[in-house]
């Protein structure tokens, strides 16, 4: 019973670098990502995979520590190349996401596997992860961009360009810095368009891309 209820010497320790790895985590995703780019399923898809991450790398090096195993570091590297290059097979993830996410398990692990390294030095790699995040996010800021199912199609010829702006511009509510024309159907009278824009929550950003399923079909 009492070994039930008694802790191993590295726990609080752990228990540490978990609260700095969640916390930092939450201050990239809330902070940085979110604000941009609204996205909620991402935000729980970050913060919950940091967590796993973390856990699983910990308490696999600790085993393989406790049992005198001497590839502790290489599961974590391994786990680190594994769980970076993943993908969810049910859509593509943006590039921007993914960087998030290369991120956030690099994070994870290095929390998880810092063991011995000095806490003050493990505060400061995690400041620098989030210092080199906020300057790319506001010194190269880049602007959302949307595909749109046209109906005009007199208005996609170059002649008409600035038309063609100002009608999306009406519909949408945003204001277009730029206007890409995809695939153009002549049969259903419907042309694809690429839009970059300014703007905040509006009608552009209530479906995040089309289904493949749409895409297919265009």
């Amino acid at each position: 019973m009492m070994d039930f209820l008694t802790f191993s010497p590295g726990f609080t320790q752990m228990l540490v670098r978990l609260t700095i790895s969640v916390l930092v985590t939450w201050l990239i995703i809330d902070r940085l990502y979110y604000r941009k780019s609204k996205r909620r399923d991402f935000y729980f898809t970050f913060m919950l995979i940091s967590i796993a991450i973390f856990f699983i790398v910990f308490f696999m090096i600790f085993v393989l520590e406790d049992m005198k195993g001497k590839t502790s570091m290489g599961i974590g590297i391994g786990l680190f190349g594994i769980f970076s290059i993943m993908r969810y097979r049910t859509d593509a993830m943006p590039v921007r996401e993914m960087t998030y996410l290369f991120i956030i398990i690099a994070l994870a692990v290095v929390n998880a596997i810092a063991e011995g390294v000095p806490m003050l030095e493990l505060i400061l790699t995690n400041f620098i992860v989030i210092l080199a995040v906020w300057l790319c996010e506001y010194n190269l800021k880049t602007l959302p961009s949307k595909l749109v199912q046209y109906d005009r199609m007199e208005l996609i010829v170059p002649e008409r360009r600035e038309e063609l702006i100002a009608d999306l511009e009406k519909r949408l509510g945003v204001t277009i810095r730029k206007v890409d024309v995809g695939a153009v159907d002549f049969i259903r009278d419907m042309a694809m368009l690429r839009i970059v824009y300014e703007g905040k929550d509006t009608s552009a950003n209530n479906i995040v891309k089309l289904s493949k399923t749409q895409l297919t079909e265009f």
